[in-house]
């Protein structure tokens, strides 16, 4: 056990931020129950995401990935933010999964009308990207009524298998999170066999 691993909490955490004590203390110079503090008496709860990362970082010099840090993890301590969700309030959802697939083959299935159609029977996909993109991004829809946006993302691995990660933003609430979490879960296991 490491002189960091006994910090005790002094207040119930709404839920666990991403980054662990030890390594906001190395990367920060203050542990989790600091910052809350620390914001707490600084800009307080409702300064707002933006004004609290700028806070963190002027009044603390962190730079600006950790001051976002320290702020997702404030507001997961707080429960000012569940898990997966973005400043605007929507959520986002990421899934990813090395898969014996040719990238190409899905690639031209992803651009395909029809093609989209059978990998996703009852939801219309709208591409909003360029289609030479590297990664593929989609407006989602169900009989008209916006579901977010999607994002494919590929990867080529040196044994010849893809990395596919999915990504879909702007879901509208933490319980349609969690059922899209297993749709994308489940849509990663089977898209082998409809590719």
């Amino acid at each position: 056990m490491t002189e960091h691993e006994t910090f005790t909490r002094t207040r119930v955490w709404a839920a666990e931020p991403v980054q662990t004590d030890d390594a906001i203390l190395e990367n920060t110079g203050h542990a989790w129950e600091e910052w809350v503090d620390l914001i707490d008496d600084g800009p307080g709860r409702q300064a707002g995401h933006t004004a609290i990362a700028a806070w963190v970082h002027a009044a603390h010099g962190v730079d600006g990935w950790w001051a976002q840090g320290v702020t997702v993890g404030y507001e997961r301590i707080t429960g000012l933010r569940l898990p997966g969700q973005m400043p605007d309030g929507s959520f986002s959802v990421s899934r990813t999964r090395v898969l014996a697939l040719d990238r190409d083959v899905l690639r031209e299935l992803l651009l395909d009308e029809g093609g989209r159609a059978d990998l996703f029977p009852g939801l219309d996909l709208v591409l909003r990207s360029k289609p030479a993109s590297k990664a593929l991004r989609f407006t989602l829809a169900r009989a008209d009524e916006p579901l977010g946006s999607i994002l494919f993302s590929t990867d080529l691995l040196p044994d010849g298998r893809l990395r596919l990660g999915v990504t879909h933003d702007k879901v509208a609430s933490f319980d349609e999170a969690e059922r899209w979490k297993l749709f994308w879960a489940e849509w990663l296991a089977a898209v082998e066999r409809l590719a």
